[in-house]
Order: structure tokens, then C-alpha cells, then sequence
């Protein structure tokens, strides 16, 4: 057996029907269905998950630091495959990210994720990711919504954190900071930034 590394760059540069090779050996690998819709075979696919559902998994799961970072690590821009509908994010790069100790750690908390969503969705068939060992995968929907959560949950840090600003020709208020001084808004350490 041989085992070969692709760069997400090498697949997005290959040609389609290298690609879309590539993704059904994946999907294949995992079990998928992703050719098709409406078998009784795809019960085990995963579930694309819309932004309340994944409003109301995070609060399950705001006090679990590491599952938290690992849940934002989501929302980065992975290699789409099964024509758009899946995101891979390589498990070695979630663990740096997140600072864990490794890649089962990683699986851990996304099975705390999972098990949130179960309980949100109020069923135990509901599947968030998969895995086949070297990667993570979540439906894209997923992927796009939880971005969008960290997003706003950054532009409600930036406005909570901004100082009173003088209006007009109004002095500013004493003790308050200028405009070139304030913090910017940073992720701080063992928080995912989302840069794609």
C-alpha cells in the first residue's frame, strides 16, 4: 500500500475528475452516500446544521474551553468536496490550532459537539462530523453557519469593548481612551482566528 499527501492547493489545481475521485474515495472511505439523495443507506450522513441549531449547541457547550476552540476551528474555510455539500479540515492542523495534545483529543471534543447536537436536534442519529483518521468533515452548511456565529460573536466583543467617543466637537470624557489607543479586537490564546 502506498500513502500520498495532497496540499489543498494540489486538489483545488487537479484536474475535476481527479477531484471528484478524490472526494468519493473519501466519502467511500467514510461510509457516505454522495452520489444521490433519498436512500435509506444515508441515515448516517452528516447533517448540515442551521445557525439557531448551532446558537443552541454553543451554549451547551460555552464552558469547555477546548471544545469551544476545536467548534470555532470549524468555521475556517476547509477543502470542499461532494460538489460543495462537504468541508475536510485536516485534524493535525485543528490540533495545533487548539493547542491539543492530539488528534483523539480533537476527536473528543467533536464528539462533545456531537452529543450537543443530539440533544438540540432531539435525536441520537444526528451526525455533526465524520472522520477517516487524517481529517475532520462537516457539511458545508455547518462550516458556513458557524463562521457566521463567530463573526457576529467578534462584532459584539468590538462593540461592548468600545470606549465612549467624543461626538462633534464635544471634549472627550476624562479617563477615556483616544481613538489610536484602544485595543483591537484580538482572539486571544487558544482561540481559533478564522483567517481563510
Amino acid at each position: 500500500m502506498i500513502g500520498i499527501t495532497l496540499s489543498s492547493e494540489q486538489i483545488r489545481r487537479a484536474p475535476a475528475e481527479v477531484r471528484r475521485w478524490i472526494e468519493n474515495e473519501i466519502a467511500t472511505s467514510l461510509g457516505f452516500q454522495v452520489q444521490g439523495t433519498g436512500s435509506a443507506g444515508q441515515a448516517a450522513q452528516l447533517v448540515a446544521c442551521s445557525y439557531d441549531e448551532l446558537a443552541r449547541v454553543l451554549s451547551l457547550i460555552q464552558g469547555v474551553f477546548p471544545v469551544l476552540n476545536v467548534f470555532f476551528e470549524l468555521g475556517r474555510k476547509g477543502i470542499g468536496f461532494a460538489e460543495g455539500r462537504l468541508e475536510a479540515h485536516r485534524l493535525s492542523d485543528i490540533q495545533h490550532h487548539t493547542r491539543l495534545q492530539s488528534p483523539e483529543r480533537v476527536v473528543s471534543c467533536l464528539n462533545v459537539i456531537n452529543e450537543a447536537l443530539q440533544r438540540v436536534r432531539g435525536s441520537s442519529g444526528a451526525s455533526f462530523y465524520g472522520t477517516d483518521g487524517d481529517y475532520c468533515f462537516v457539511a458545508a452548511e455547518t462550516q458556513q453557519n458557524i463562521r457566521r456565529l463567530w463573526l457576529e460573536l467578534i462584532a459584539d466583543r468590538e462593540a461592548v469593548s468600545a470606549p465612549a467617543e467624543s461626538f462633534g466637537n464635544e471634549p472627550v470624557l476624562e479617563g477615556s481612551v483616544p481613538a489610536d489607543d484602544r485595543p483591537t479586537a484580538s482572539t486571544g490564546p487558544g482561540v481559533p482566528s478564522l483567517h481563510s
